[in-house]
């Protein structure tokens, strides 16, 4: 169901925030994507109190909508009121960097909200310059792990992910195992 977004509260008690360039590009998505409002609706309770999707609401009054597909959640308690505000807002799984390295672009996936990393030539140093960087920095640095993008046919895919995945359970630095077998080609 739709409606006004007049008639929608923003809840006083939600943690949540997304500031600056995050939240102008919620409000670009909602432009873009407006069908997405409608996957995934505001959640209200039924005095019209936002209890999901806060920073989509105000998102939305800055993209000009008038209406905004809401879900009505009726008969929560308030300590479920709560835990749902909450639960909603919490991330409880973790993404898969070898498949967003291997089959999504990260400019796209840049463009649609989510960190990722940028190419070192793409990086702006330029926010370092007149910095004096201490001998312990460099130091540090020298320890920081970079990664490498490595394709693998999708018929040996699977296979490849499950040794990767059990060399990093069991400690290996697996940097060190590929670059031992590509010494000894």
């Amino acid at each position: 169901m739709n409606k006004k977004i007049k008639d929608l509260k923003p809840n006083l008690k939600n943690p949540r925030l997304i500031k600056g360039e995050k939240f102008k590009k919620l409000i670009q998505s909602i432009k873009d994507f407006p069908e997405m409002l409608e996957l995934r609706p505001i959640v209200v309770d039924e005095d019209m109190i936002i209890l999901g999707g806060n920073m989509r609401y105000k998102a939305c009054i800055e993209a000009g909508l008038k209406e905004v597909p809401v879900k009505v959640a009726k008969g929560l308690t308030e300590e479920q009121k709560n835990e749902f505000i909450i639960k909603d807002n919490v991330g409880f799984g973790e993404w898969d960097w070898d498949i967003i390295a291997n089959q999504w672009d990260n400019v796209q996936i840049g463009e649609w909200g989510m960190d990722v990393w940028q190419p070192e030539e793409e990086v702006d140093y330029s926010v370092l310059e007149g910095v004096e960087l201490d001998e312990t920095l460099d130091e540090k640095t020298s320890l920081v792990k970079r990664g490498i993008v490595i394709e693998f046919d999708i018929s040996v895919y699977d296979e490849a992910y499950e040794l990767i995945d059990n060399a990093r359970k069991q400690g290996n630095d697996v940097g060190l195992v590929v670059l031992k077998a590509f010494r000894e080609l």
